[in-house]
């Protein structure tokens, strides 16, 4: 083992255990990566999708998304890092899903209608998505990722494994399996939970009543067959999220009426409604 490198390794392991930041809701970040750098690569992710699915030229389902987000941009604030929220809809019915990046690409595939059924159901999901880039979670996956090679690394430098042979890349890949079990996916959880958080807080403040967002997650129950358990996913099982979205409702029930009381009432039409 060369003790110049493990000096090395064991420094650069030192550094990233220092570098913590703060998400919005307290939970502690490995904070490796800057909001510039997280933006970089979100464009480039954002670039490399649009390449591959096909932008909906629908004016009505543009129109709706884009509604959706400028009212919850009034609660989120300009994307983390600066720039604006662009909103891209791309035609893909049998697609459920949306997603936020870094620099503040909003993206919506038209499959999510068929779930999120309201404007505010659809607050609901965009919120969450925005909810990752305020909190820092592309950021901070980056940092784990780069965290947990240096990890493995440091491991196999350890043990005296040559990673270039069969058995050392066998080592590694176990290695690899039980990182990601063991740190990567429970750090992603929290982030879920932490962006549904932030999510019904977003869309109260924007106007809409957060017991949308509960309904939002009974539609996903219903639509989510055949998922898989909670411990080797990224997302809250459904119950469970279901859980603590109520536990938070008096809050978000907080905003939601003072939201209305400062005359906050977005009005944004489904395509097709």
């Amino acid at each position: 083992m060369n003790k110049s490198n493990k000096i090395i390794l064991t420094t650069a392991v030192l550094a990233a255990l220092a570098a913590c930041a703060t998400s919005p809701t307290g939970r502690k970040q490995l904070d490796l990566v800057s909001d510039q750098q997280a933006a970089q690569a979100g464009d480039q992710s954002f670039q490399q999708i649009k390449k591959q699915t096909p932008v909906d030229q629908n004016p009505a389902a543009n129109a709706y998304a884009e509604c959706v987000v400028k009212a919850l941009s009034v609660a989120t604030g300009a994307p983390r890092g600066g720039g604006k929220w662009v909103v891209t809809v791309f035609k893909d019915d049998k697609t459920v899903n949306a997603f936020a990046l870094p620099g503040g690409h909003v993206s919506v595939y038209t499959g999510i209608f068929k779930v999120a059924k309201t404007p505010g159901e659809l607050a609901a999901v965009l919120g969450h998505e925005m909810g990752h880039v305020q909190a820092g979670h592309g950021a901070e996956r980056i940092s784990d990722q780069e965290a947990t090679a240096v990890g493995v690394d440091l491991a196999a430098l350890l043990a005296g494994i040559d990673q270039s042979s069969t058995k050392g890349q066998a080592t590694m890949a176990a290695l690899g399996v039980g990182a990601q079990v063991g740190v990567l996916l429970p750090f992603s959880r929290a982030q879920e939970s932490e962006a549904d958080k932030l999510g019904t807080q977003y869309m109260s403040e924007a106007g809409w009543d957060p017991h949308e967002a509960l309904d939002l997650w009974r539609n996903m129950m219903s639509s989510n067959q055949g998922a898989p358990p909670q411990l080797l996913s990224d997302h809250p099982a459904d119950a469970n999220r279901l859980q603590a979205l109520q536990q938070q409702l008096p809050g978000d029930m907080q905003r939601y009426q003072a939201a209305k009381g400062a005359g906050r009432n977005p009005d944004c039409t489904p395509p097709g409604g």
